[in-house]
């Protein structure tokens, strides 16, 4: 039981790159540029959604929800990882492991959740244009977006917890840069693949939203078909087309790393991809939508008048 107890006396030691000292230069550089990117990306969206009146929608509402909840998520990471990449000691308290992780995960799971709610914001919208404006209106928004919240955050609770009342006899060497579900469990000295309380809550987030958010957009492209209007139809794939690529990306990487056989991958390989997820997703999520015209016309407008005040 002593053995057991050492890790939270101790903290841990996060060996990230540690074997490859040439690389943490450079990803030091790597982690810096994409979270000043990303602090820049996502107060752009959730400023232009509050200043222009145009983009008071139920669509953009939750694209501010999930331009916050990918500034939160990279602040919850990127300052401890730039500490570490830079200073001679590449450790991290049991307390700071427990809030990184609790927090990450909180708002990874809040994520899965609110990407499906886009999907049915956008169902509703092509689907049922005529009923949009009652169905989508703000309480339901509102209450839609609490949902997610409140769900990544119950699931946080369960899988935090589980994993970290697992036993690791002193272990306290973690073979990453951040504290995460997967790195954490190779600490643990018990066989975890009978874990079936965290399995099972993996299986609720990675699995249930996407298979919603296919069931929507396979309505969605029944209802694209039947529109007669080229104008129109390029409309509503314009509509989609930013959210499916942010869904491909995200989901894609995550059933990855939380799915995948135990040792179907290199320590490195993990690593990289866990690089991929949390500094370059929330980076390329606003990138992605101002792309939008929607976007492009608000961030001109309130350029222009701006500069007019000048």
């Amino acid at each position: 039981m002593e053995k057991a107890n050492v890790s939270s006396l101790m903290g841990f030691i996060l060996l990230g790159f540690s074997d490859h000292p040439h690389l943490e230069a450079a990803l030091f550089v790597f982690v810096l540029f994409f979270y000043l990117l990303t602090l820049v990306g996502n107060l752009t969206i959730i400023i232009i959604s509050y200043l222009d009146p145009l983009l008071h929608t139920p669509m953009y509402f939750f694209l501010s929800n999930l331009s916050l909840l990918d500034l939160c998520f990279t602040t919850s990471l990127a300052p401890q990882m730039l500490v570490n990449l830079r200073g001679p000691e590449k450790t991290i308290t049991y307390g700071g492991c427990v809030v990184q992780l609790y927090i990450s995960l909180a708002l990874g799971s809040t994520e899965c959740i609110l990407l499906a709610v886009m999907a049915l914001d956008h169902y509703v919208a092509i689907c049922k244009p005529l009923h949009y404006v009652a169905i989508m209106n703000p309480r339901l928004c509102q209450q839609l977006a609490s949902i997610s919240w409140f769900s990544g955050l119950a699931n946080s609770l369960i899988h935090a917890t589980i994993t970290l009342q697992l036993p690791l006899c002193g272990n306290h060497r973690l073979d990453h840069f951040i504290c995460e579900v997967p790195a954490l469990l190779k600490l643990a000295c018990v066989d975890t693949t009978v874990n079936i309380g965290a399995f099972l809550v993996s299986v609720l987030f990675l699995l249930i939203p996407p298979t919603l958010i296919l069931i929507s957009y396979g309505f969605i492209s029944q209802a694209v078909l039947k529109i007669k209007s080229v104008e129109a139809r390029h409309k509503a794939c314009r509509t989609c087309s930013s959210h499916l690529t942010v869904v491909i990306i995200f989901y894609g990487t995550i059933i990855y790393m939380y799915l995948q056989p135990r040792n179907s991958c290199t320590q490195n390989q993990g690593k990289f991809i866990s690089h991929f997820y949390t500094m370059v997703i929330p980076t390329l999520n606003p990138i992605i939508y101002i792309r939008n015209r929607d976007v492009k016309v608000a961030v001109k407008t309130l350029l222009s008048k701006k500069l007019c005040s000048l």
